[in-house]
């Protein structure tokens, strides 16, 4: 492209979605919801078009690191907007710009009678925009703005529904766990500052082993290496946003907002933004073994342990979520095991049918008027088979069928945390392969239970009415601008796997943007045992994480389709177990009587000792007293007798002379 530079490609990719956000936000209300839509469609579709011009030319070997402005300098710093493009970066433009131009086309048809609808145009570009900025940052500055921008937006989308008081709980909740994390992350990236002296990455990176040699004090008579305390304090971030134990709790809760935004915000870009951030930062976690084992130990927690909670549930949408929650672990623990290209590698594979499922889930409750309840569904698949054979693509892909694309991520991650051998390693490996047999589980008994068996929901149809939600209709095929997206997130989910499978796994396809040390083997292992996609595609039938996805989907099938009432004696025999999976572990419970019920306990201490006692009782009606009671004292000898003031003259004259002969 001779006549656009590369460095005005740059800007346009994020700068395009932004001015699409700005029209709609601010002017929407003015040119109606046509131009709206089509505005920001159209910044969006040039963003992901720059990104593939720019994906092109990182291809040939022409990557950039450079400022865009000095935003502010202090005392000798200066904290810039740069760009850093490479690889790992022009990657995830590519992503988030694909998942999110389908997404907006979506909403067209999600979103068609609601009232907010410019205002919803507006939020997701706005949020594109951010993550665009985050992604493409060249210093810690420009990653935090993003950072905080991304948490801000989806506040909005969340609770896009203000009305709703669950809509407004869950975006708060989302809101204050983000904070926890964003907390630490703070910390991490100041600690950098003070000791490397700079927020560029290319300046920190480059004194990595400067900082690996330093230790800290982080309490009196006890040293910590510093570069493990950085580390960690910058995942606590990725915790947080990429919603890893124990800091989850947001993440199911936020399905209140409108589909389209949980495909958008939990597919291929705010939760993985902390996926990018830990493989972004890999020449510092590779530095600390102390800190990929927290790493791994964490993602192999919430990969299996969030597994189980989405055999339970019954609402479309978060059974999707639990299954984001699932991967989101796994892409944690092969950043542990240090296969940072495997864990952007199922980023990448995961945007494609994550977005896939939340879409179709989103179709389906169009379909269904509404109604999410998977168990008020059943047999759908005549009624709407567009939405039908995409979500059986995206649910192969999920469960890491051989030669889909979720299988060739999904089974490096396996083999690389096999290969690990740093603490924890055993533990993961265990937790990643049940979640094999897990997921394929939740995922089909969904799968079934919407599409399959019998049609169960003209028995729902005078309990729907009378609860309002209008339900007196045959389920319908969506329309286009709704199944379109559909189509064009199920041919990535089959083929994009297969496709950069050996570039990634056996080519540096990232090159320098990940650095592994010589140390930590796991991906120069899964090279060697590499040979083709094709080889890998036929050689998973022997393996056990096949067998366990097989076994998975037969369970599901048994279970919900023919022997029907088995899962309610199951739940009835283990009813304990039952019980705990329900209250999710019991962190939201912990969560609300511990951190709330301790602010509130805190605040309301706060409120009877120091308000109401010190405040007001000591320092206002204290000081009132005080005066009124020595007022009262001079108010005796203000009587209107003149021998009472001869009295008092007297004694004043005694004590002054008095005074004076002391002195």
């Amino acid at each position: 492209m001779p006549q656009i530079s590369m460095q005005t490609l740059y800007m346009i990719v994020p700068l395009a979605p932004l001015g699409g956000a700005i029209f709609a936000g601010l002017f929407g209300w003015l040119f109606g919801r046509t131009w709206s839509h089509r505005i920001t469609i159209l910044g969006v579709a040039v963003s992901c078009l720059a990104s593939y011009f720019v994906f092109q030319d990182v291809q040939q070997g022409h990557t950039y690191n450079g400022s865009v402005y000095t935003w502010l300098t202090s005392g000798g710093m200066s904290f810039e907007i740069g760009f850093l493009i490479d690889k790992l970066t022009a990657m995830m433009m590519l992503v988030v710009t694909f998942v999110s131009l389908m997404v907006h086309i979506y909403t067209i048809g999600y979103m068609e009678e609601d009232p907010g609808y410019q205002r919803f145009f507006a939020y997701i570009s706005l949020f594109t925009f951010s993550m665009l900025m985050l992604v493409m940052s060249n210093n810690f500055v420009q990653l935090f703005f993003g950072w905080e921008a991304v948490g801000l937006v989806s506040y909005l989308l969340i609770g896009f529904w203000y009305t709703k008081p669950t809509a407004i709980y869950a975006n708060l909740k989302a809101f204050l766990v983000n904070r926890v994390g964003d907390f630490g992350f703070l910390l991490g990236i100041g600690l950098v500052l003070a000791f490397a002296g700079s927020l560029d990455y290319a300046t920190v990176f480059g004194k990595a082993n400067y900082l690996a040699s330093q230790s800290i004090a982080l309490f009196p008579g006890t040293t910590w290496s510093l570069i493990t305390v950085i580390c960690i304090l910058l995942f606590i971030g990725a915790m947080g946003k990429s919603a890893q134990f124990p800091l989850h709790v947001w993440l199911p809760d936020s399905m209140e907002g409108p589909t389209p935004i949980s495909a958008l915000i939990h597919a291929a870009t705010m939760v993985t933004a902390g996926i990018f951030m830990v493989a972004r930062m890999s020449p510092l976690f590779e530095l600390s073994d102390t800190a990929l084992s927290f790493v791994m130990v964490i993602g192999a927690i919430t990969a299996l342990f969030m597994g189980f909670l989405g055999v339970i549930q019954n609402d479309i949408k978060r059974v999707v979520a639990y299954s984001t929650l699932s991967q989101l672990g796994y892409m944690t623990v092969a950043l542990g095991a240090s296969a940072y290209s495997v864990a952007v590698f199922h980023l990448m594979t995961h945007a494609f049918f994550k977005a896939l499922l939340f879409l179709a889930a989103g179709s389906v409750i169009i379909g269904m008027h509404h109604d999410q309840d998977i168990r008020h569904m059943g047999g759908l698949r005549k009624y709407m088979p567009i939405t039908w054979i995409t979500s059986l693509v995206g649910s192969l892909a999920l469960i890491g069928t051989p030669f889909f694309s979720g299988f060739y991520s999904k089974d490096s991650i396996i083999e690389a945390v096999k290969a690990s051998h740093l603490t924890g390693s055993g533990f993961a490996y265990f937790a990643v392969v049940a979640g094999v047999f897990i997921t394929a589980f939740y995922s089909f008994r969904m799968y079934f239970l919407v599409f399959h068996g019998k049609e169960r929901f003209h028995a729902h149809q005078h309990h729907d009415e009378e609860h309002g939600h209008g339900h007196g209709h045959t389920p319908h095929e969506t329309p286009w601008v709704v199944w379109l997206p559909l189509v064009l997130l199920a041919i990535p989910s089959v083929v994009i796997g297969y496709m950069t499978i050996g570039a990634i796994v056996e080519g540096n396809w990232f090159g320098s943007a990940i650095y592994v040390s010589d140390a930590h083997h796991a991906m120069k292992e899964l090279a060697e045992e590499f040979h083709s996609a094709y080889a890998m595609g036929m050689h998973a039938f022997g393996t056990l994480p096949f067998w366990l996805a097989l076994a998975g989907v037969v369970s599901a099938y048994l279970l919900y389709l023919v022997f029907t009432d088995i899962p309610a004696k199951i739940a009835a025999r283990f009813s304990l177990i039952y019980a705990i999976l329900e209250h999710k572990y019991g962190f939201d419970e912990f969560n609300d009587w511990f951190f709330a019920g301790g602010a509130r306990k805190i605040g309301s201490g706060l409120w009877t000792r120091g308000d109401v006692t010190v405040i007001d009782g000591w320092m206002v009606n204290g000081t009132a007293k005080l005066v009124g009671w020595f007022s009262g004292l001079l108010r005796q000898f203000q009587s209107g007798y003149i021998y009472h003031y001869a009295f008092a003259m007297l004694i004043g004259v005694f004590v002054l002379i008095t005074w004076f002969v002391k002195v």
